[in-house]
Order: C-alpha cells, then sequence, then structure tokens
C-alpha cells in the first residue's frame, strides 16, 4: 500500500521485468505478441487470477469452459455457445438439478480424453477441500463466480448433473468461467499444482509453449482443437505484461509489440497518423466506484451516494480520454433491454451536488473526508491513475476531499475479497474495480444480498435490500427470456435509484494494432477470440 503520489516509483519498478521481456529480437512473421495491462502473466492452471484479463489471456485461450462465448462477432452482445457441453437444461422433475451433456472425442494437451470425470475432477479441485486435488487459488479465483454450484455427480462417461442452490436460471452463464483441467496431467506433474502451471493442460485452442513469470508467456496453437473453426491462423502468440501506459504505447510504436491493450488516451492522433488502428466497441464493461452502505460509512446516507454521482463531469472525463470510453448513467448503458426506467440520472451539476451534501450535514466549514481503494493498472481498469486524479478534482470543487491509496491489481482484488467489513478495509468507503456486465449475475445479481458478501461472492460494499433481493430469487426461478428481461429492468431500476454505485464511464475495449494484423474481431464482450487473427 502506498498513497497516490509515490505510485509513479512502483509502477516504474512493475515496469522493468517487462522491458527485459521486449528486449527479444524481431517476431516471425506469425507471431502476435501483444502489450497487457497486466503486472505479470496470470495463474495458468484453469483458475486465473488478474480477474477478467487474466481468463482472457491464460483462461479462454488453454481452456473451454462447459459452456463458452460466442466472440465472431461485433454487432450485438456476445452470446453463450456450446463448449465442452452440447446442450444442457434442468431437469423437468427437479429444475435444481442441471443435466449436461459432454462433448465426445475430445483430448487434453497432454493427450489424455476429456470426459465426466475430468469435469468432476474441475470441480474438486475448486470446491471440495477434502479432495486430494483441492487448491485453495483455485475456490479463491472461482467461488464468486460460479455461486449456483451446490453439488455434481458423474451419470455416465459424457453426463454430469449439477445441482443448484434453488433454482438458478444463470447457471449455464456461470459455466463459462469453470475451466475443465486435465486429472491424468496433474498426477503426471506429482500432484502439484505449481507443477501444472508450469507445464499446463487444458482443451483449448491454445498450448502454452513458454513461461517466464513478469516477463512473458508463449502460447503456440492446438492444431487439434476440436474445433476447427477455431484453430488457430498464427504460429506464435506472445503475452508481455506491461501495466504502465506509456510504455504500451512506446512498445508500439517501436515494433517491440503489435498490440497494445489500453494505449495512452493522448497518442491515439499520433498513433492514428502512424497507420495504427485504434480498434473499440461499446462493449459490457463498467468503471464505477462500488460504495460501502455500512452504518459508519457516508454512503450509508442515499444523499451523499447521489451527491457523489453529480458532482463527477463525465463527458468532461471522455475528452480526456480522447474518446476512449462513453459516460455512464448505470450498470448498463440506455439502449440495453434491463436498463429500466430509473428516476435517478446521474450528470454533472455540482449545485445540486452541493445541496445534497448540505442536507447530509457537509459543507465549508464540514467538509466531507473519504477514502477509495484504486490499482495503478490491471484488467479492465483503463487508466485508473489519470481517471481517478480527475475524480478527485471534480469532488474537491464540491467540498469532498478525496484520498487515494493505490494498490497492485490482484492486491486490490484482495482487498475485494475482504469487503467492506474486514479488518483490512476499516476506514475504506469506496473499491474502484471495473466489472464486466455481459449476463444478468455479473451485471446485477452478485453486487447486494447476503450470499453475495465476500468472500463468497462480489458484494464489497454490504447492500440489503429485500426489494432487490425479492427480484433476484424471481430472476433465478424465471426460464422466459423476455419475463426475465422484465424483471432484471426492474432490478437496475431500483439500483440506480438508491445510487448503490458511483457511475464514471463505460469501456470501450480500446486496443492498438499495427496494420499487420489481420482478422481482428472486435466482439462486443471483454474477451477476445486470437484464434482468427493473422499477420500480413
Amino acid at each position: 500500500m502506498t498513497c497516490f503520489t509515490p505510485l509513479r516509483r512502483i509502477a516504474a519498478a512493475l515496469l522493468l521485468p517487462a522491458l527485459i521481456g521486449l528486449s527479444a529480437p524481431a517476431a516471425a512473421q506469425g507471431t502476435l505478441r501483444v502489450a497487457m495491462t497486466l503486472a505479470d502473466i496470470p495463474l495458468t492452471d484453469g483458475a486465473p487470477d488478474q480477474g477478467t484479463e487474466g481468463v482472457r489471456f491464460s483462461g479462454i485461450t488453454i481452456y473451454d469452459g462447459l459452456t463458452n462465448w460466442d466472440l465472431t462477432q461485433a454487432e450485438r452482445p456476445a452470446e453463450l455457445r456450446s463448449g465442452l457441453a452440447t446442450e444442457w437444461a434442468p431437469r423437468p422433475d427437479d429444475p435444481t438439478r442441471w443435466i449436461f451433456k459432454l462433448r465426445q472425442g475430445v483430448r487434453f494437451h497432454d493427450g489424455s480424453v476429456m470426459n465426466a470425470d475430468a469435469v468432476i475432477f474441475s470441480f474438486e479441485r475448486a470446491l471440495n477441500s477434502n479432495h486430494p486435488a483441492y487448491d485453495v487459488s483455485a475456490r479463491r479465483q472461482l467461488q464468486a463466480f460460479i455461486p449456483a454450484v451446490k453439488a455434481w455427480a458423474k451419470i455416465d462417461d459424457y453426463t454430469i448433473e449439477i445441482e443448484t442452490n434453488g433454482i438458478d436460471s444463470q447457471l449455464p452463464f456461470q459455466m463459462t468461467r469453470l475451466f475443465v483441467v486435465s486429472p491424468t496431467h496433474w498426477e503426471a506433474v506429482g500432484r502439484d499444482w505449481n507443477a501444472y502451471r508450469r507445464n499446463p493442460s487444458g482443451t483449448g485452442p491454445w498450448r502454452m509453449d513458454a513461461l517466464v513469470p513478469r516477463q512473458r508467456m508463449e502460447l503456440v496453437p492446438n492444431r487439434e482443437y476440436w474445433d476447427a473453426a477455431r484453430r488457430p491462423r498464427l504460429d506464435r502468440l506472445i503475452l508481455l505484461p506491461i501495466p504502465e501506459v506509456s510504455a504500451r504505447t512506446a512498445a508500439l510504436l517501436s515494433n517491440r509489440v503489435e498490440w497494445a491493450e489500453s494505449p495512452s488516451p493522448d497518442s491515439v492522433p499520433r498513433l492514428r497518423q502512424a497507420g495504427f488502428t485504434i480498434s473499440t466497441n461499446a462493449i459490457p464493461h463498467m468503471w464505477p466506484y462500488t460504495v460501502s452502505v455500512l452504518p459508519d460509512s457516508p454512503f450509508h446516507d442515499i444523499r451523499v451516494r447521489q451527491a457523489v454521482n453529480l458532482a463527477i463531469d463525465r463527458d468532461g472525463l471522455v475528452q480526456v480520454l480522447n474518446g476512449l470510453a462513453v459516460p455512464s448513467i448505470g450498470n448498463l448503458t440506455p439502449d440495453h433491454p434491463w436498463f429500466g426506467t430509473p428516476s435517478f440520472r446521474p450528470r454533472f451539476d455540482q449545485a445540486e451536488a452541493r445541496r445534497l451534501l448540505a442536507a447530509a450535514g457537509y459543507g465549508p466549514n464540514r467538509r466531507l473526508p473519504l477514502k477509495f481503494i484504486i490499482s495503478a493498472s490491471g484488467s479492465g481498469q483503463m487508466y485508473p491513475l489519470l481517471m481517478n486524479e480527475y475524480v478527485q478534482e471534480n469532488l474537491r470543487q464540491v467540498g469532498i476531499d478525496l484520498e487515494l491509496q493505490v494498490f497492485e491489481w490482484e492486491a486490490l482484488r484482495g482487498r475485494r475479497r475482504d469487503g467492506a467489513q474486514g479488518a483490512s478495509n476499516r476506514g475504506v468507503h469506496a473499491l474502484n474495480n471495473s466489472w464486466n456486465s455481459m449476463d444478468p449475475y455479473n451485471g446485477l445479481l452478485r453486487f447486494f444480498g447476503p450470499n453475495e458478501l465476500p468472500p463468497n461472492g462480489t458484494n464489497w460494499g454490504n447492500i440489503r435490500d429485500e426489494v432487490l433481493e425479492g427480484l433476484a430469487e424471481r430472476v433465478k426461478g424465471e426460464f422466459n427470456p423476455q419475463r426475465q428481461a422484465a424483471l432484471l429492468a426492474q432490478i437496475h431500476t431500483r439500483f440506480v435509484d438508491q445510487a448503490y454505485f458511483i457511475w464514471v464511464v463505460h469501456d470501450v475495449g480500446p486496443r492498438a494494432l499495427s496494420r499487420r494484423v489481420q482478422g481482428h474481431v472486435h466482439a462486443k464482450s471483454w474477451y477476445v477470440d486470437f484464434s482468427p487473427l493473422f499477420l500480413r
């Protein structure tokens, strides 16, 4: 932990290993080098750390879930597609028990067969502390993303049953995060998950060929991948952790990489002039502040929550970011079918912000002190130093003194798992954590209610709302898409009206690409499919 100003030195220190990785000679024609925003390589054992970017780079590349995301088009939000399961449905006589039929003929990278035993093993290693393969790291990374799962059982070699915690229509979405690992390979590496991470075995379109912590991970095509349409066209994919934004841009301009995540906003005109493509799309991903509504937090008062939402000049921030974001007035965009009809609209209205603060007991003679925890970089965090400094100044203008404490991304995620009620977060009023909103659970349901309190879920702020909790139970029991969407719109309406978050912007997933990069589809998703890419 450190105060805000010294973070520049920390970012520089984190950058050094990445620069070492960039000293390699020029890549071959079929090699794509990607500058990630992360400070380290995500875990490669099928339970990636480093947030959703970790899933993007060492999850869906090396592994498959029972369900996968369709990342083949850019016009509409990504939808579920079959993965290692070819079909799934709740049992007609008991909707808490789902039957998943597994794909036959699939092999892991080590050559062993993917079957029901492997899927059961993947559940056991993450959720059963009495199993020999149990891995506390896997539980830490996965439990908040598969909360519907209560039990699992093998029916036959290619059929499994998953029991949910009550009726829960969201299970198929959650199965995109359970990556299936090879029990045979785990045995072969000495029943050691650390050894497995050095030599992983999944069923995905890419195999890991080399790994140097904090420097690089190299992936090569799985030429036997079960989906012929997704067999990679590249010869090699090299992932480089470069957390400092200007260093990613410099790497691109010097031809050390062909792809840079979240390039520096002020470099966009120069990059375009130099022939690089700045690819963006309105992806389901928000950049808010998750606030503590505990009784000892100023945000326990809805007037304070609303006032802070009204103090932020979102349009001005988008201009500072050179258009690499869109203003956010909720978890979802106004054109989303779940947006609803909130009566409170976050906007830039400093006069109303001051009025609300005064009504809550704050003013020129009693400024409001707040403490937020943020990251230096990381998965989906966009440009956290620049953006938080901007918000800090906005709040200062209405009588709020904001203290920012900066953490390395994975350390911040650790504080997220403690919850606002945790001893480590005493005196902290909000967490700056970006969230994907690709499905109902991730976009709405995980942020409130007792079952979502950390470490089991991501209700960091301890939101308890009987109306929301009742609506969530109805969503879980509703399998009709239209009726489910109507309930979700009610949830989002109340969530915004209660100002349970401080909304700032939605991400557009900016990435800068060399003109050599071909076949790129900027899906409306946080994820990317690298399989269609090639270099000309």
